[in-house]
C-alpha cells in the first residue's frame, strides 16, 4: 500500500435531492471542489471521487466516508452490476450509471487506484477539509451565489459606515496569508477562465476556512496577480483582509484599470502597513523590500494559500519557506485546474 498518493473526497447535499457541491483535497494542501443545481449525496460523493482520480496521475488511494463510493471497488459491485447488465442484486437499474460506467471504465483502465473508507466527522484534517469545502460548495449554489464581481463586490465587506471594515471585538485572529503568480503566469493582466477560476477556489476556501475559524482574516501584500485576487476573494467571502505594502508608490507603474482595482481594495482594507520606508532604486534593492514584505506577512499568519504552478520553479522557494513556517498549513491553488 505504499508509494500511493492519498486523496480524500467528500460531496454534500442540502435537501438531498437539492443543491449539492463535491471536493477533493490531498496532503500538502492542493484542492479542487465544484456544484451542481439539483443533485443527490451519493451523486456528489461519486463525482468527487471521479474529479479526484481524473486530476491525478500515478499510483492513487482514494480515502472516502462513503461507504457506496469504496464499496464498489472494494466489495466489487461494479462485476456483478456489469455482469448483470446494470442491473443492481434486486434486478432494478444501477442508480447513478450515467456517474458509474465511465469512472468504473477509468479506474479498470489505470489499474493503479485504490479506495478505502475514513469514518466522517471523525476529526481527520484533510477529511474535515473536504468535508467544509463540499458543503461550502453546495451552500454558495443554494445561495446563488457566484464569480461575477463589480466594484460593489470589491467593496463588499460589511462596514460600519466610515468605509473601512470593523475591527472584530477581540484582537485575537486566526490568519491567512495570500501569495502566488504575477498576471503574466495567470493570462494576462485582464480577467479571463484562469482568474475566474482562481478567485471561485479561494472563495470556496475562505468560506471553509470559517466556518472553522470564526475570526478568519486574510493578510495579502496586495501585488499583481494573485495577491490582488485574494483580496477581492476576502471581500466576496465577507473576510476582513489587512494589506502590507512593499513600499510607497508600488503601483504607480501599473496599467490605470489595475491601479484603480488596487486603490479600490486598499480602500476597504482593515488596516494598511508598509514593510519598507524607502522606494528601491533597482532590481536588488526591489527584491530585498519584497523580502521584507513576505517576511513582515508570514509573521502576521497561521496559514498560508499559494497560487503556483508546481513546473514553474518562479515561487518554489517561497513555498518551501511557507512550508517550513506552517508545516501541513500550506494551501496550494494551481492555475491550470
Amino acid at each position: 500500500m505504499s508509494g500511493r498518493e492519498k486523496i480524500f473526497t467528500d460531496g454534500a447535499c442540502s435537501g438531498n435531492p437539492g443543491p449539492g457541491g463535491w471536493a477533493w483535497v490531498i496532503p500538502g494542501n492542493n484542492f479542487s471542489s465544484g456544484y451542481a443545481k439539483q443533485t443527490t449525496n451519493q451523486r456528489m460523493e461519486l463525482t468527487a471521487a471521479s474529479a479526484a482520480v481524473q486530476a491525478l496521475d500515478g499510483p492513487l488511494r482514494v480515502h472516502s466516508d462513503s461507504t457506496y463510493v469504496v464499496n464498489c471497488f472494494v466489495q466489487e459491485w461494479w462485476k456483478g452490476w456489469l455482469k448483470r447488465d446494470w442491473k443492481n442484486s434486486k434486478k432494478e437499474p444501477v442508480a447513478n450509471r450515467d456517474l458509474w460506467e465511465p469512472f468504473i471504465e477509468l479506474v479498470n483502465a489505470r489499474g493503479d487506484v485504490e479506495f478505502l473508507w475514513v469514518k466522517g466527522h471523525a476529526g481527520h484534517r484533510l477529511n474535515e477539509a473536504a468535508d467544509q469545502l463540499a458543503t461550502t460548495a453546495a451552500a454558495q449554489q443554494a445561495a446563488q451565489s457566484g464569480g461575477i464581481f463589480t466594484d460593489a463586490i470589491v467593496r463588499g465587506i460589511q462596514v460600519d459606515g466610515s468605509g473601512g471594515a470593523q475591527q472584530p471585538e477581540d484582537n485575537t485572529t486566526h490568519s491567512i496569508a495570500i501569495f502566488g503568480h504575477r498576471p503574466p503566469e495567470l493570462g494576462g493582466y485582464g480577467e479571463n477562465s484562469t482568474t475566474l477560476s482562481i478567485r471561485r477556489r479561494m472563495i470556496e476556501l475562505l468560506r471553509a476556512k470559517v466556518q472553522m475559524h470564526s475570526d478568519l482574516q486574510v493578510v495579502t501584500g496586495l501585488g499583481l496577480g494573485a495577491e490582488m485576487l485574494g483580496a477581492e476573494a476576502a471581500a466576496a467571502a465577507a473576510v476582513p483582509y489587512r494589506v502590507v505594502l512593499a513600499f510607497d508608490g508600488m503601483e504607480e507603474r501599473w496599467p490605470d484599470a489595475t491601479q484603480k482595482r488596487f486603490h479600490e481594495l486598499l480602500s476597504a482594507a482593515l488596516s494598511v502597513t508598509t514593510a519598507s520606508d524607502e522606494t528601491p532604486n533597482n532590481g536588488d534593492e526591489f527584491g530585498k523590500a519584497m523580502g521584507r514584505r513576505d517576511d513582515a506577512i508570514i509573521r502576521l499568519a497561521d496559514e498560508a494559500i499559494v497560487v503556483r504552478d508546481p513546473k514553474d520553479r518562479t515561487l518554489g522557494a517561497l513555498q518551501k519557506k511557507l512550508e517550513r513556517q506552517f508545516e501541513e498549513d500550506v494551501w496550494i491553488i494551481q492555475p491550470d485546474q
